[in-house]
């Protein structure tokens, strides 16, 4: 499991790639949000092109990001997500709250 980051103006985007379960978890949010407070964030986009799988903790890293970026009145998306995560995403009830795109682009135009 790996995670690179790359910042367009005031949106960070996190390509996460491997699994995202329990034992990911901490590592990855530990990571975005340090790298939230390193730079002006104020937009967070999720690249899930390379995730292989996804537990509910991946969801909970998701939400917990949102919230955070909430705050600052910003605005969380996810991108590229294979069709069984779109569809944990979708049953979990996140789409609700944050809207999944099929590019990065599509994702910063909406902001």
């Amino acid at each position: 499991m790996k995670i690179k980051f790359l910042n367009r103006g005031n949106t960070l985007i996190a390509s996460i790639i491997g699994e995202m379960d329990h034992h990911t978890a901490d590592y990855l949010r530990d990571k975005i949000d340090g790298e939230m407070l390193k730079s002006s964030t104020r937009n967070v986009i999720f690249d899930f092109s390379k995730v292989v799988f996804m537990d509910s903790s991946g969801i909970g890293l998701v939400i917990g990001r949102y919230k955070n970026i909430s705050k600052l009145n910003g605005k969380t998306s996810i991108v590229k997500a294979n069709e069984q995560i779109r569809k944990i995403f979708e049953m979990s009830g996140v789409v609700k709250l944050i809207p999944i795109y099929d590019n990065i682009d599509e994702a910063i135009n909406s902001y």
